[in-house]
């Protein structure tokens, strides 16, 4: 339940700071019998219970025709008006004294325009505020405080005035009326200036023609052809030099030294001897 009554108290915070520039510190003009009702059920602080319930910072005001009426009531009312002397005071502007119910209702007006919370436990007052745009009401049940969600009418002349801005009214139509005259007449000025300009132009000149041609080619945006690019630099790279260059020639001429040295090593035999030989034999 909680959850839901804060939410619901959010919801016409939201309103009412919306359609009608209520801003934080939110003002309460607090009447006697509500300080009364929270001096009775022990409500204390009752700026952290009203902040609570508006979900931001507040200041209280009481009037001084209030302050009167809780001294007349006599003793029953001394504590509660201990309590309304620590409150702020609001300025009324009459001078003679007034009712708690005619004061407030003084203050507060047709449009209530010091965006004050009015907080009352008197129901005639309530129901009255009910039909004024832009007035919140505030009012207390045994230990628990209650913010009024906004009436039937308030929710109707928010409507009314969307609906009133949407549409032009008649003076700024008469403004928007001479706006486009003036715009009007400016367009046919220009464009008979330009038709007389387009005669004189049309007259055959071949020298400002070409010119003109000239001009246009120039202006012409020139698109630039796309040049090869260059090769991949990693292709053209040169390949490297062997660091024993003809390495097989080299094995050539090792094979030819050893077969020339292998050749003159080999004994040559004398035939001399064997011819002696034979002799002999013979």
């Amino acid at each position: 339940m909680r959850v839901r009554k804060q939410k619901r108290h959010r919801r016409a915070v939201r309103f009412y700071t919306a359609c009608f520039g209520f801003r934080q510190p939110f003002k309460i003009l607090c009447d006697g019998t509500f300080v009364h009702n929270l001096i009775v059920n022990r409500v204390a602080p009752a700026d952290k219970a009203l902040s609570n319930i508006l979900g931001g910072s507040v200041k209280l005001f009481t009037t001084r025709c209030i302050l009167e009426e809780l001294k007349r009531l006599g003793n029953s009312y001394s504590e509660s008006l201990q309590a309304a002397h620590k409150l702020m005071i609001a300025k009324c502007d009459h001078e003679d004294k007034k009712s708690a119910e005619a004061c407030i209702v003084e203050i507060i007006g047709e449009n209530n325009p010091e965006h004050f919370f009015v907080a009352t436990q008197d129901f005639d007052l309530r129901k009255k505020f009910r039909e004024v745009p832009g007035v919140p009401v505030i009012f207390g049940l045994r230990n628990a405080l209650f913010l009024e969600p906004p009436s039937a009418f308030q929710q109707e002349f928010v409507k009314s005035s969307e609906e009133q801005r949407l549409h032009a009214t008649e003076p700024e139509y008469k403004i928007l009326k001479n706006r486009t005259k003036s715009t009007s007449t400016n367009e046919e000025s220009r464009h008979s200036s330009d038709e007389n300009k387009g005669s004189e132009e049309m007259q055959p000149h071949k020298k400002k023609q070409g010119a003109r041609m000239r001009m246009d080619v120039k202006d012409r945006p020139q698109f630039k052809r796309k040049k090869a690019k260059a090769p991949n630099p990693l292709s053209c790279k040169k390949k490297k030099k062997d660091i024993n260059p003809k390495p097989s020639s080299e094995k050539e001429s090792n094979a030819g030294d050893d077969a020339m040295r292998s050749g003159s090593r080999k004994r040559k035999r004398s035939r001399k001897g064997k011819s002696l030989a034979e002799m002999d034999n013979k």
